[in-house]
């Protein structure tokens, strides 16, 4: 069961949430759940980022420190480049994940779900230096610790949340048939029923198949004898390429 986090009706009181998963509409009216990624999994993810612009910074440094005062100048610009903008080019061009969130399947949106912006990601990750407050991300971590979506600071300010990346499911497995059109309009219902049949029908025995078919085909105008052939194809034809 998921809990809201939408604030409670007047005169209640407001209930803990049960799990991590936050509900959202996005501005185009598709509910999503959300799940939003905690203190472990994003420390990691930022290690990882750690990492990864140490070494950038460390070749460099030995690439460019023997070109004397020119090199050095380039190297505070690169320094100054990695320090502060890795973060938000690779939030905003890569789907809201740097290289540490894409290993720990992670990624930055807006509170409604949609893809993190420039100000958002600029806003969040430039206080950092107050997470970071008063040594080793004290503010940061305890913000974590203690909002139900595990915000930092810099997340409160921007509007922003970092959730797991869900990964788009498979598409359910259908017998080798050929697509056939629905003889009308489906409604939204009726699709789901039929593909529901279509993906269980190798897990049900073959009366039961017949008798599920048999309920189907009426409403479809479907001849009962043709009818778990005919709602195969028409679910094969609802379902698209694979």
């Amino acid at each position: 069961m998921s809990a809201s986090l939408a604030p409670p009706p007047a005169g209640t009181a407001r209930q803990p949430p049960l799990d991590t998963r936050y509900p959202v509409e996005t501005p185009e009216g598709i509910d999503l759940a959300l799940h939003p990624a905690g203190l472990v999994p994003r420390a990691l993810a930022f290690a990882v980022d750690l990492a990864i612009r140490g070494l950038l910074l460390l070749l460099t440094f030995l690439a460019l420190g023997q070109f004397g005062e020119l090199g050095m100048g380039l190297t505070s610009l690169l320094v100054f480049l990695v320090t502060w903008w890795y973060m938000v080019l690779f939030e905003v061009l890569n789907q809201g994940r740097s290289p540490g969130k894409q290993l720990l399947g992670l990624q930055v949106l807006h509170d409604d779900g949609t893809p993190v912006g420039w100000a958002a990601s600029l806003t969040r990750n430039l206080l950092r230096v107050v997470d970071l407050l008063p040594f080793g991300y004290s503010l940061g971590i305890l913000s974590c610790l203690a909002h139900p979506t595990f915000k930092r600071l810099g997340d409160l300010a921007a509007g922003t949340l970092v959730v797991y990346r869900e990964r788009p499911l498979p598409h359910p497995a259908l017998p080798e048939v050929a697509a056939q059109p629905a003889p009308f309009a489906l409604q939204a219902d009726e699709r789901r029923a039929l593909l529901a049949f279509a993906e269980r029908q190798s897990t049900l025995s073959a009366g039961r198949r017949r008798e599920l078919a048999g309920i189907l085909a009426g409403p479809l105008q479907v001849p009962e004898e043709q009818a778990e052939a005919r709602l195969l194809g028409i679910a094969r034809e609802l379902l698209g390429p694979t």
